[in-house]
């Protein structure tokens, strides 16, 4: 039976959904059978991270309501044969979503996939809820700013109070995912140091993910950086994300501030 992820933020605009590519990628390299499925009804982007827009046929909605079979709407990805993408609509809204219907396909893909990943809209509201109803596990992707990590807490309750396993008297295993992370601002005082959002969020680390255009082209050509761009920063703060998902002990490396030419010209020159 596959293991429920939910990638889940507060805020917008976090790197939710390049994160949840990217770590459906980075699984799925290493071995592991893995479906995402996009909650972002409406507003779906996991396809266009992915390279896989026009490829869509079917989607989330229309399994949900038995419109297509899930068969149908399953979209293989060309580069790992085992990763796969379900696609949210982009024309029907979040209240198309049943929790008995979300229940439902879960269900399915659980039977088929080591990893059922599910990439949730930002914010409190019922794709939200109805993404995090069914997961074992939680990444919560935060920005090292005040506004994305207090969100982030407010996420951290509804994972606690308003999901299955909560109902049951079970904990949802959490992980921070802190993106966006910039060492030079961080030293500057212009956001906020690691050991700060670990202290307000009191859940553990999974990784640190740098500021980085990396991932941004990647999200342009629509391929995830672990595949776009592997030997990057970005790619590898990722794949060791990945690892310590699936168990492994990996030393957690802050990203050190970038020294540009000029600087270093400057200190030779002040030397």
């Amino acid at each position: 039976m596959a293991k429920v992820l939910v990638v889940t933020s507060g805020k917008g605009g976090v790197g939710k959904t390049t994160s949840t590519a990217a770590i459906g990628a980075a699984l799925a390299q290493c071995g592991q059978k893995v479906v995402v499925v996009d909650f972002d009804v409406g507003l779906r982007n996991l396809d266009l991270v992915l390279g896989a827009e026009r490829r869509v046929v079917f989607d989330l909605i229309n399994v949900v309501q038995g419109v297509a079979k899930l068969s149908q709407a399953l979209i293989r990805d060309k580069r790992l044969e085992n990763l796969w993408l379900l696609p949210a609509s982009q024309t029907r809204d979040k209240d198309a979503l049943t929790e008995e219907g979300v229940g439902r396909v879960i269900g399915e893909l659980r039977e088929s996939f080591d990893w059922v990943i599910c990439d949730s809209p930002a914010g409190i509201e019922r794709g939200a809820t109805l993404a995090m109803r069914y997961a074992d596990e939680a990444v919560i992707v935060t920005n090292p700013e005040v506004s994305s990590v207090r969100d982030s807490d407010r996420i951290i309750g509804m994972l606690d109070s308003k999901t299955v396993k909560a109902e049951k008297g079970e904990r949802v295993t959490k992980h921070i995912l802190i993106t966006r992370f910039d060492a030079a601002r961080a030293a500057r005082g212009e956001m906020l140091a690691i050991d700060d959002v670990l202290e307000i969020l009191a859940t553990p680390l999974l990784g640190i993910i740098p500021e980085s255009q990396d991932v941004l082209r990647a999200s342009n050509v629509g391929c995830p950086v672990v595949i776009n761009g592997p030997s990057t920063t970005a790619a590898r703060a990722y794949l060791e994300a990945t690892k310590r998902l699936l168990g492994e002990t990996i030393t957690m490396k802050v990203p050190a501030e970038r020294k540009g030419l000029m600087k270093l010209l400057l200190r030779r020159r002040a030397a």
